[in-house]
């Protein structure tokens, strides 16, 4: 394959995610849309942990989370974040990195409200990555904000998106013999153009 073609070809290296998400989304048994997310903390180490990456729009990837977890601070702090999706039944895999910044209010109030009741309850009784004496203190504010918050709870305000605009995206495909096909699509921001190579496997 000297030039683009069949998988990897386009001009909208969204759209090639689109398309590839799509197809995982009718062989991956579980998440196909689960990645691997790296964020660094105030001294430069990297932290890692899934997250399932919900959109992809025509200028990024989106994904929602706790505000005040970990990751959330993190990424506030830093502006910056990768991840990586790889999907064993197709053989394939997106790298993205690029610099992050919270979705819109409204998107982020859509998503919320389309989740089932329970998710959200949860979003409001988790205080993400804080220590927890026990699972039935969990359980228990559950029950409590169940109460309190009915069948149609508000987004809280420490929830919601994450928007990752990419100045690099590189789409991987494995190839017979460790023959992989790579290319590495960059940019040097949002409004210019992007650049593809090949890459060595």
């Amino acid at each position: 394959m000297s030039e683009r073609e069949g998988i990897f070809a386009g001009d909208d290296p969204f759209a090639i995610s689109r398309a590839w998400m799509a197809e995982a989304t009718e062989t991956e048994p579980n998440d196909p849309d689960a990645a691997a997310l790296a964020s660094i903390d105030r001294d430069g180490l990297p932290n890692v942990r899934v997250v399932l990456m919900r959109e992809i729009d025509d200028d990024g990837f989106v994904f929602y989370t706790n505000y005040e977890s970990a990751k959330g601070l993190e990424l506030d702090a830093a502006g910056k974040a990768a991840f990586v999706i790889h999907w064993k039944t197709l053989r394939r895999q997106i790298r993205v990195r690029g610099p992050v910044a919270r979705a819109e209010a409204g998107r982020s109030d859509a998503y919320f409200n389309a989740r089932p009741v329970q998710s959200r309850i949860g979003a409001w009784a988790s205080k993400q990555s804080r220590p927890l004496d026990s699972r039935e203190t969990l359980i228990a504010e559950v029950d409590r904000l169940t109460g309190t918050l009915g069948d149609a709870p508000p987004r809280p305000p420490h929830w919601g998106g994450y928007r990752i605009t990419p100045v690099e995206i590189e789409f991987w495909a494995d190839g017979a013999y460790r023959l992989h096909d790579r290319f590495r699509w960059t940019r040097s921001g949002a409004a210019s153009n992007w650049t593809v190579t090949r890459l060595f496997p």
